[in-house]
C-alpha cells in the first residue's frame, strides 16, 4: 500500500535566491521596489506576499508591465542549486511512498512557470493569476492571489483532490506570508520546514534547514516521513552524486538577560 504525501513549496527565496519583484523591477528599469513594499506594509493595505500583484495592478511605475515582461523575468530568476534534481528525486523517493510536488506562491504565475519550465509541470504551479486587456495587454484585474490565507485555500483544494489526510502534508517556505499556512499545517500534525533563519518563521516551523541547495529540504522529509537514519540519508544523497560535507544539527536558545533595576529582595526563591 503506497503512502501518499503532498509537498507544497513557496517560490521566492525558497526555491530561488532572489525576489520576483526585484527581478521584474530591474527588467523594467525601476529601482525602488523595496521602498514601495515597505510603504504598503506600513499602511497594512495589502496582505503580505501580495505586494507585487498590487503594484502591477495599481502603481503607475508598474502599469507598463505586460505578460511578456513576467515571462522574461522568470528567465532571469536565479534558482537554488539542484532544484531540478530535487523535483526528480521526489518522483521516486522510495518504494511505498509517493510525494506529489506543487508550488504555491504569491509571485505571478507567469514568472514561476517561466523560471521552473521543464522542472515543475505548469499545472502543479499556483501563483497569482491576472486577467489581461485583450487590446492593450495591460493587467486588468487579479483573478486569484495565492498569498497568506489564500495559500491555505489552494493547499486544501490540492489535498482534497489528491485524497490525502492533513497529516500527510509537507509545506516549506521562508517568509511572513508563509506563516498562516504553516500554522494551519502544524495544527493537523503535518510537517513544516523553514528555509530561513528569520525568528518569526523558524519559531513556527517544525524544522529549519539552511542551505543554498534545494536538495537540503529532503533531509527532514527523509527523517520525519520515511524515518531514515543518518547513514541511509547519506547513501541517498550519494546515489544522486551529492555528498553531505557539513551537516550540523543544533538547537539554539536565544535569550536577552538584563539586571532588574529594582529587585524584590523579599521574594522567595523557588
Amino acid at each position: 500500500m503506497v503512502k501518499q504525501y503532498l509537498l507544497a513549496s513557496d517560490f521566492d527565496q525558497t526555491l530561488s535566491f532572489n525576489d520576483s519583484g526585484v527581478a521584474l523591477s530591474e527588467l523594467i528599469g525601476f529601482h525602488g521596489f523595496h521602498d514601495k513594499v515597505k510603504g504598503l506594509s506600513e499602511m497594512n493595505l495589502v496582505q503580505q506576499g501580495a505586494e507585487l500583484a498590487y503594484l502591477i495592478l495599481h502603481d503607475p511605475d508598474f502599469r507598463r508591465v505586460r505578460k511578456e515582461h513576467l515571462v522574461q523575468t522568470g528567465k532571469r530568476i536565479r534558482l537554488k542549486h539542484d532544484v531540478d534534481l530535487f523535483a526528480r528525486s521526489l518522483e521516486n523517493i522510495s518504494d511505498g511512498y509517493k510525494i506529489s510536488f506543487y508550488v504555491i506562491s504569491a509571485a505571478p504565475q507567469e514568472i514561476i512557470q517561466s523560471a521552473l519550465e521543464g522542472i515543475v509541470p505548469s499545472d502543479h504551479i499556483f501563483g497569482t493569476r491576472f486577467r489581461y486587456n485583450e487590446e492593450t495587454g495591460e493587467v486588468e484585474s487579479i483573478v486569484r492571489a495565492s498569498a497568506g490565507w489564500g495559500k491555505i485555500t489552494v493547499l486544501e483544494e490540492l489535498r482534497a483532490n489528491l485524497g490525502i489526510s492533513h497529516d500527510h502534508i509537507i509545506y516549506m517556505g521562508d517568509g511572513s506570508s508563509d506563516l498562516p499556512v504553516m500554522m494551519h499545517v502544524n495544527q493537523y500534525d503535518g510537517l513544516t520546514i523553514a528555509v530561513s533563519e528569520a525568528k518569526f518563521i523558524s519559531r513556527i516551523a517544525r524544522r529549519t534547514v539552511l542551505s543554498d541547495n534545494a536538495m537540503s529540504v529532503l533531509v527532514p522529509v527523509l527523517e520525519e516521513v520515511l524515518h531514515w537514519d543518518s547513514p541511509e540519508i547519506r547513501r541517498f544523497f550519494a546515489s544522486r552524486g551529492l555528498m553531505l560535507r557539513e551537516w550540523d544539527k543544533m538547537r539554539t536558545d536565544m535569550l536577552t538577560i538584563e539586571e532588574n533595576a529594582a529587585p524584590n529582595t523579599t521574594a522567595a526563591v523557588q
